[in-house]
């Protein structure tokens, strides 16, 4: 069997290329393991394929169960049988990023370069990857799978990234692109948030030099913090004041809450409790190493970078339809940063539509209940399909 054959190993569908990759660092690395997931039917064409690019701690699991945690995948309202984006009409493709936690070629893969010593692991010698990487991998996998052209390339927060570099990197492998809720580059708060959760991470006494699982521990204290960090940007204000507001689960130092006795390290408001619990899930299913990688991939992202600084140089003769898509709170990648991408396209002379969804859910909203998100995709693509004469 050819080393680019995908395979299917129990629930898990997954493709090795033994020629392994070229990375922005200089290193091949090689082999490549590229784990992901398909739904709905390809087409007898092969023209109605759908690249989704998951979010940071998101993952291949987009509209199943997931395995580690048993919950509905992370797109499931999105992706599916009649959904906005229908598998009666798309197939659909999600594999996890280079550098992941879930079955593709990352920190927690076995080193295969006869550098280790016995069966090691990647871990903090795993090279530095960038979102182009990322988005190389996701071309192999889609030649291997038989693709010469995508229907859309579609993604949010940090799969919008790898949106924007697939139409840069490869404009002539798609009809459309929709990166949403996303930024042309990663902004210097940003950054510093990250910073934050690596330090918290590297912090932890169990890190132990990012060589950890050695003493079969985790950093789970410095992880479960960075992720708290990073829960709190997905968020806004006004979410977190509905959701949570001042309610107390323990009353006042000195005193009685429904709870019992408060003590000044209890978890004495609801969005203190909220946060521990978002903490301490997270450590069950995501690497610490895979942390601080794709962290750096994220923040040394900037499309601008390798066209003289200039944002409209990258697009220029882009022959794809773009939809940019932007939610009114979120503060992570806020509205100006779409508008900055969207005159970019502008100027390129793009085909370009740019839609910002009013809603005080923040970064997040993009993954739950909004409704005028929800027409906004089914319209593009339904638009894309009839001008694409897709039956």
């Amino acid at each position: 069997m050819n080393s680019t054959t995908p395979l299917a190993i129990g629930e898990q569908q997954h493709v090795r290329f033994a020629e392994g990759l070229g990375l922005d660092c200089g290193v091949t690395l090689a082999p490549v393991d590229i784990a992901y997931r398909t739904y709905g039917t390809l087409s007898e064409k092969r023209d109605n394929a759908i690249l989704i690019c998951h979010a940071f701690t998101g993952d291949q699991y987009v509209a199943e169960e997931h395995p580690l945690t048993g919950k509905p995948g992370w797109w499931s309202r999105m992706v599916g049988p009649g959904k906005p984006i229908d598998t009666n009409r798309f197939f659909v493709i999600c594999s996890n990023v280079l550098g992941g936690c879930m079955g593709s070629t990352g920190p927690r893969s076995t080193r295969t370069d006869g550098e280790g010593d016995g069966v090691e692991f990647w871990g903090t010698a795993f090279p530095p990857i960038t979102i182009r990487d990322m988005v190389r991998a996701q071309h192999k996998l889609v030649q291997a799978l038989g693709i010469e052209k995508l229907f859309a390339v579609i993604g949010g927060s940090m799969g919008g990234m790898q949106v924007l570099e697939w139409t840069v990197t490869y404009p002539q492998m798609m009809l459309a692109a929709m990166p949403i809720a996303t930024a042309p580059f990663h902004s210097a708060q940003n950054i510093a948030f990250n910073e934050v959760g690596r330090q918290a991470i590297i912090a932890d006494p169990d890190w132990r030099g990012g060589r950890y699982w050695a003493d079969d521990v985790v950093p789970a204290r410095g992880l479960a913090v960075a992720r708290m960090m990073g829960h709190i940007t997905y968020l806004s204000e006004e979410a977190l004041t509905r959701k949570f507001g001042r309610r107390m689960r323990r009353g006042p130092v000195g005193g009685q809450g429904p709870e019992g006795p408060v003590s000044m390290f209890s978890d004495i408001f609801e969005v203190e409790s909220y946060l521990r619990y978002q903490g301490s899930t997270f450590v069950r299913r995501f690497d610490a190493n895979s942390y601080l990688t794709i962290t750096r991939a994220m923040d040394w992202f900037d499309i601008a970078a390798d066209h003289d600084g200039e944002l409209t140089h990258a697009f220029a003769g882009t022959p794809v339809r773009f939809c940019v898509v932007s939610f009114s709170s979120d503060w992570l990648f806020p509205t100006s940063a779409a508008r900055t991408l969207v005159r970019a396209l502008n100027r390129a002379a793009a085909n370009v539509s740019f839609v910002e969804i009013e809603t005080d859910k923040g970064h997040d909203a993009f993954l739950l209940e909004e409704p005028d998100f929800d027409r906004t995709v089914r319209g593009f693509l339904c638009g894309v399909a009839e001008h694409a004469g897709l039956a």
